[in-house]
């Protein structure tokens, strides 16, 4: 699951993208103006940009130059009604990654949102280390000091989502749709017993975790 910010004007074409890349597994949010856009792009920890470029208040371009001009490295794809090949280029000469021109195929946004995905995503490790703990996921295997820790295939999920997504706070519905079955649906509680779980087998002290914390009110996060 990647976090995707949509910056489109326009509502049927937002709610699609957004219904879209949602039953790909994505989390997406959109902005429907380009003040807004900029600056949900700049406070949120984004893994894809969709930038339209006709938008109120600030277009596309300027967005683009603003957050390139900051830093902000996050792959942008521009969606575009402009045909001509001069305004493509400037997209790109100005840090846009990539552009699909409108109207598209959901078939062809899919595409292009997975090869940025690949394309800027960091390269996995085979085995993550946190304290004494070590998650190999090649073999599937939790360890602690060494020793391996056994752990139900739902829990080395569980575990698993929470690293790929360290540093970002996960709800019980992204747990939901991360790592149980489309057609399961656990309590509130379910899902609290298996952290506690989980915590049991990884935290030096469970009723004080370091690592799998809770942030009130939100959900769960993992730092290490």
């Amino acid at each position: 699951m990647a976090k995707i910010l949509i910056v489109e004007d326009d509502p049927g074409i937002a709610l699609g993208v957004k219904n879209d890349l949602a039953l790909e597994g994505h989390d997406v949010e959109v902005a429907k103006d380009g003040l807004t856009g900029l600056e949900r792009a700049r406070g949120g920890e984004f893994d894809l940009i969709l930038l339209d470029i006709m938008l109120p208040n600030k277009d596309g371009y300027a967005i683009c130059r603003e957050l390139r001009h900051d830093g902000n490295r996050t792959p942008i794809l521009m969606l575009t009604a402009k045909a001509l090949e001069a305004e493509k280029v400037l997209g790109l000469e100005i840090g846009a990654d990539d552009y699909v021109t409108k109207p598209f195929s959901s078939l062809e946004l899919r595409a292009r949102v997975k090869a940025l995905l690949r394309r800027g995503a960091p390269e996995a490790p085979d085995i993550f280390r946190f304290g004494d703990v070590e998650v190999d996921f090649l073999r599937g295997e939790v360890r602690r000091g060494g020793v391996p820790v056994e752990t139900t295939r739902l829990e080395f999920k569980l575990l698993t989502t929470f690293v790929r997504r360290q540093g970002r706070i996960l709800t019980r519905s992204h747990l939901l749709d991360l790592v149980w079955r489309p057609d399961s649906c656990p309590i509130d509680r379910v899902i609290d017993n298996h952290i506690m779980n989980l915590r049991r087998k990884i935290e030096p002290d469970p009723q004080e975790p370091r690592y799998l914390v809770s942030v009130r009110g939100l959900g769960y996060r993992f730092d290490a």
